[in-house]
């Protein structure tokens, strides 16, 4: 897999990766033996980007990667994990320095690490963006050593380009899709400028972009495709990308027009993803190591034509932006 720098921090990452929250949680039940197979399979594909949370699984997405790193030799891989959604109120006040390094306190045990490689703010309130506070304290933690850096994820475009203004912020993680094409629009040329790291994350639309549902498809009680389609939980971007499923279904079927023949629309939907040279690595999530090495293929497609981005725009700009454009 291609490796590049990830922003000015000195690491470098395979331009695919691994996202973890699936195997955490609010995803439907999966089993710890069929998590750590999970992910033994994309580290296998030659993935070196793991994006974790302290609240996938309460932790358990973590700890899962502690163990299944702990039964790999060689060099480890670069594992991002993010804090603050664990205040209870969730409120910017709440952003302190006690209570940040509480929690990256507990991600060091949960992860088996004396430092982290990257804290990201998990989604805060737009306030905590712009707040040299909170970004001093995790300087602060930093220079304890407990982190190596740190950077955020936003869910607005305007939440990004606030935080990169903060300079100690190396990355930003944000949704960005067939179904969420603003920030390419509006902040990656800003991120570029300033060598910041984009992290894509729910490239796959919380899996409407692998084609495979339909109005049939059902969800488990526990998956957050079932509970949060209009933000019950969290923000309902996270979600379908914020898309109406009817909406999304139907916009699915103009893009499998466009997918090369011998490529699934999943494979199809992440390349699209990586023409895009401002993003620094994409971390689809996967529950089985069967989707883990379906999604590693991406990596090594032929670049798209610039018809087909073009046509991919295209349905984008006509059936998808109205409904997502103005809020994300």
């Amino acid at each position: 897999m291609q490796t590049i720098p990830f922003g000015r921090t000195g690491r470098t990452t395979t331009r695919l990766g691994f996202g973890a929250w699936a195997i955490g949680g609010t995803w439907g039940e999966v089993s710890l033996e069929d998590a750590k197979a999970t992910l033994h399979a994309a580290l296998d594909a030659g993935m070196t980007f793991i994006d974790t949370a302290d609240v996938y699984g309460d932790g358990r997405s973590e700890r899962i990667i502690r163990e299944v790193l702990a039964e790999r030799p060689g060099e480890r891989p670069f594992v991002a994990t993010k804090a603050g959604r664990r205040l209870d109120p969730h409120v910017a006040e709440a952003y302190t320095g006690t209570a940040l390094e509480g929690f990256i306190d507990r991600s060091l045990l949960n992860l088996g690490v004396e430092r982290l490689d990257l804290v990201q703010l998990h989604c805060p309130p737009t306030p905590v963006y712009s707040n040299p506070e909170v970004f001093a304290a995790l300087e602060a933690i930093k220079a304890k050593g407990k982190i190596a850096d740190y950077g955020v994820s936003v869910e607005t475009v305007e939440e990004a380009r606030s935080a990169i203004r903060q300079p100690g912020v190396v990355s930003v993680q944000i949704i960005y899709n067939l179904f969420r094409m603003k920030p390419a629009e509006v902040f990656f040329p800003e991120a570029k400028a300033n060598n910041i790291a984009i992290i894509a994350r729910v490239p796959l639309a919380s899996g409407l972009l692998t084609g495979k549902m339909s109005k049939d498809s059902q969800f488990a009680a526990d998956d957050h495709r079932s509970f949060n389609r209009n933000g019950e939980a969290f923000d309902k971007g996270e979600t379908f990308s914020g898309v109406p499923f009817d909406v999304a279904l139907a916009a699915v079927e103009e893009l499998r027009l466009l997918v090369p023949e011998g490529a699934t629309m999943a494979a199809f939907a992440l390349r699209w993803i990586l023409m895009e040279d401002a993003v620094t690595v994409v971390i689809p999530g996967a529950k089985s190591p069967a989707q883990a090495r379906a999604n590693a293929v991406a990596a090594d497609m032929v670049p798209l034509s610039q018809d087909v981005m073009e046509a991919a725009r295209e349905v984008y700009a006509r059936t998808i932006a109205p409904h997502v454009a103005h809020l994300w």
